[in-house]
């Protein structure tokens, strides 16, 4: 498949082509040994695009989701990398975290160390500083927002979404932290204890063991009973605080004209990586208003995203607005109607339903829905992230209940189904704790469906033939399982570990042996390079266990034609006047 090579992005190249998605070291150690398997013949034109996950910046958590810069992650990439993939003529798609930096990030350190006369205090939400007036001090120093707003707030976790940090005049400040943090108490060594005095060495080593099997069982500090020392409590407690690391995804405060200049920076550093789309990255949690549910607040997210699709139209960006919300509540219609691409968020729960029902009547309305309103989508099976289900809900708007794609029995079918095969859920909680949602479902694609692999291949030639561009999870190439040892060993999120296993040079050569993982290639490649595919998609008319889709280009055409119950399919094209029928089978 050709691709232009001048700056601007060729739009029915990236219409047409298949896009690969993997952190930078999902194979072998780092981006290098992915490059050297997409340089390997039986990759040859598969693929045209790269969603490279921001392990490829530096970061800190949420695997790579928390970030610290935008440079590249040296341990990782290495601007020969990037000159290889041009070479590949594979263009490249980067997140930019609009919502939030880490508490590493050069903005936040400058605030830990100079406190209120750092030029970044507000850079970032001083919780309290932002709720003055709207609410009630706590007893540990966190205002609570009145119940009126407190109610309407949409949360990612249980608890208030606060981390409380240390500033130069020994207060600890709460800062707005939507998403992930991590706290460490660090082990307590007896050198730590220097500065409490007339303490003997064996009174500090007797406290040591006290603290630190305080920190292995997770007791409270202030319960401990420190015997003939207790009178020192204050200063040992003081002491383990002082210890402890932490780390965290910091909201940003975008009315700080900081923080837009960061973001001019940011994405014309991305441009001249080679950048050619970028996902933003929970931006409908960016603006934030006393009153509203902070998330995707209106007009006040519109106006974002209209400031930020100005600076990327400088740098020849395409931007792909990333949101998580029910189909009833219609925001992806909102969104394509600017005119911006969008995830499509409801292609995985979908496949899974129609595959397990052995229907086609879901997944036509939404392949309806995305020709009719002329939608610009992504679309995927797997991914990074676990298989949305949430979005695939019914939502009352202004009393009004709008259907979703699936019932919600249907949408408990699917969890049941997948947590039969050993999925993990994510749940979302109000403000006190108590879940009110599930939210999307942990596993590999594979083991989503019941590790069958003739599924896999329909799933995939479904896809293929999907309208917008295809994403492609490394792991699901290869027919990966669940690694429940990683989701185990992963801590809070270790959840999404379970769809996160690295592939060894081994791996890769045990997978290319087998039919799965050729015939996905052979029907990816069918994709990214069939002229075909740049036209136009027609769905005949089948019963209801049928599929029979044709993509139409002048003459040239392809067409894929499936059976629902037995799983069997065939792809035939007609290019440059030959013509082709590919039969399936994973056997």
């Amino acid at each position: 498949m050709s691709i232009s090579n001048n700056n601007k992005v060729n739009q029915e190249s990236i219409n047409n082509g298949v896009m690969l998605n993997a952190y930078p070291n999902s194979i072998g150690k780092n981006l290098h040994d992915t490059i050297s398997l997409l340089e390997r013949p039986e990759f040859k034109d598969v693929f045209s695009l790269f969603y490279v996950l921001p392990t490829f910046f530096n970061s800190d958590l949420d695997r790579g989701f928390s970030i610290i810069d935008y440079n590249l992650n040296k341990n990782l990439v290495s601007q020969d990398d990037l000159n290889e993939l041009k070479k590949l003529n594979i263009m490249l798609k980067f997140d930019i975290v609009l919502n939030h930096l880490s508490v590493a990030s050069p903005q936040f350190k400058d605030l830990l160390e100079k406190g209120n006369t750092s030029k970044h205090k507000d850079f970032f939400i001083n919780w309290n500083e932002f709720w003055d007036n709207y609410g009630t001090m706590g007893n540990d120093g966190v205002m609570i927002p009145d119940d009126n707003h407190l109610s309407k707030l949409f949360m990612r976790k249980a608890g208030l979404p606060v981390l409380k940090v240390p500033f130069p005049d020994g207060t600890k400040q709460p800062y707005w932290n939507t998403f992930y943090q991590e706290i460490k108490y660090n082990l307590v060594k007896p050198e730590n204890l220097k500065s409490i005095k007339d303490l003997s060495i064996i009174d500090a080593e007797n406290i040591c063991e006290i603290v630190n099997n305080a920190i292995a069982l997770n007791k409270d500090f202030e319960l401990l009973d420190f015997k003939k020392n207790k009178d020192k409590k204050g200063e040992i407690i003081q002491i383990i605080q002082k210890n402890k690391t932490y780390l965290g995804q910091m909201d940003v405060n975008a009315n700080s004209p900081l923080v837009w200049a960061f973001y001019e920076e940011t994405l014309k550093k991305l441009s001249a990586f080679g950048c050619k789309i970028l996902r933003l990255d929970a931006f409908a949690y960016l603006h934030k208003a006393i009153g509203q549910t902070n998330f995707f607040n209106k007009p006040g997210t519109w106006e974002y995203l209209d400031k930020i699709k100005q600076i990327a139209q400088k740098y020849d960006l395409l931007l792909l607005p990333e949101i998580h919300a029910e189909y009833g509540l219609g925001l992806h219609d909102e969104v394509a109607k600017e005119g911006y691409y969008i995830y499509d968020f409801f292609f995985p729960g979908l496949i899974i339903h129609t595959l397990e029902s052995e229907s086609n009547k879901a997944l036509l309305t939404w392949a309806y829905e995305i020709i009719e309103k002329g939608y610009k989508t992504i679309n995927m099976l797997g991914c990074h992230d676990g298989i949305p289900v949430l979005d695939l809900k019914g939502k009352e708007v202004d009393g009004i209940y709008k259907k979703g794609l699936l019932s919600d029995e249907e949408i408990e079918n699917i969890m049941n189904k997948i947590m039969e095969r050993g999925g993990r859920v994510k749940n979302l909680y109000d403000p006190a704790g108590n879940k009110i949602s599930y939210y999307q479902i942990n596993a590999t694609f594979f083991s989503a469906l019941g590790e069958n692999e003739q599924k896999l291949l329909l799933a995939r030639a479904i896809q293929m033939f999907m309208p917008g561009i295809p994403q492609v999870w490394y792991l699901d190439i290869f027919a990966g399982k669940n690694d429940y040892q990683a989701a185990d060993k992963g801590g809070s999120a270790g959840h999404k570990e379970i769809n996160r296993t690295t592939l060894t040079q081994q791996n890769i050569e045990k997978g290319l042996s087998k039919k799965v993982v050729l015939h996905q290639l052979e029907i990816m490649r069918l994709r990214n390079t069939l002229r075909a595919f740049s036209g136009k998609l027609t769905i005949n008319n089948t019963s209801v266990n049928k599929i029979d889709w044709v993509w139409k280009n002048g003459e040239d055409f392809a067409q894929l034609q499936a059976n629902l119950k037995t799983k069997m399919f065939s792809m035939s094209y007609k290019e440059s006047s030959i013509t082709q029928i590919l039969n399936f089978n994973a056997k």
